[in-house]
């Protein structure tokens, strides 16, 4: 999954942040958000001459409730020579409130190629080992050691670190993309709280009317070679309430521009957690 993913020392789980810090972070807004996607950069041998494309993602639930979030991405890209290459992702995902149940099923499609799939769950026996079931692409049972994150719970975690003035955050995660049998090692890091108004029309709403924003960058990593150089960094504005803005995507060979250009931020059910 395309998702909050530069350089880590050590890796561990994420920064620890004290309950008081969490309790003033905001309730993570369900919502709905959609960004066009253009080429912002492009270079090697391997990058596309053009790209566009589309992301529509969204989010509900509450740490009550548990969190659904529903994520699309259709990529275009143009190569410098040759057939364009049309990708199609979708995922579905239930993060339980607790951050111990997880549930995924990823589709991926590429041009008129059969779409693969991803079905699955996982859930923390312990607070270092992750159990994974899998009916698709195989069945399969797995189990990953390590202290473990699942996106929205990670999420939560750099938005409390913002909040109490953290600027890294290092954490394994789990997400249910690729074949699902692999969590990342990440790094974020977290810039200083940002001032001026959006530029997107759609950013400049009511609901996010005075709620902080940080710039933010997550590195992914290949578990275990977090000295080398990340799989992609995924650099966006992360609104207090879990909204992002100005998406930029950084494959190594390209990087692809996220702008947001519709945004309905709904109420967020009740929670005393």
């Amino acid at each position: 999954m395309i998702w909050l993913r530069v350089l880590a020392a050590t890796i561990s789980v994420a920064t620890p942040i004290s309950q008081a810090f969490a309790e003033r972070a905001l309730p993570l807004a369900n919502h709905r958000a959609v960004y066009d996607l253009s080429l912002a950069k492009a270079s090697g041998a391997k990058a596309p001459a053009q790209a566009r494309g589309r992301i529509a993602f969204d989010f509900s639930g509450s740490a009550c409730d548990g969190y659904v979030q529903n994520f699309r991405q259709i990529t275009e890209l143009q190569p410098s020579e040759g057939a364009a290459k049309l990708s199609d992702m979708r995922s579905a995902t239930f993060e339980g409130g607790d951050g111990v149940d997880f549930r995924f099923k990823v589709e991926t499609k590429v041009d008129n190629s059969r779409t693969e799939e991803v079905d699955g769950k996982a859930k923390k026996s312990s607070e270092t080992l992750l159990s994974i079931d899998l009916s698709k692409p195989k069945r399969a049972r797995l189990e990953l050691t390590g202290p473990m994150l699942f996106p929205t719970e990670h999420l939560r975690k750099i938005v409390a670190s913002a909040v109490a003035g953290e600027r890294l955050l290092e954490a394994r995660v789990f997400d249910g993309t690729g074949d699902g049998e692999k969590a990342f090692d990440t790094l974020t890091i977290i810039g200083e709280p940002k001032t001026e108004p959006p530029q997107e029309k759609a950013a400049r709403v009511n609901a996010l009317d005075n709620i902080r924003r940080w710039p933010v960058a997550i590195s992914y990593f290949d578990l275990g070679k977090k000295d080398g150089q990340p799989i992609y960094v995924l650099s966006f504005d992360l609104y207090e309430n879990g909204v992002s803005r100005a998406l930029k995507l950084d494959y190594g060979d390209f990087v692809l521009r996220g702008d947001m250009t519709d945004l309905v931020v709904q109420p967020t059910p009740a929670c005393n957690k």
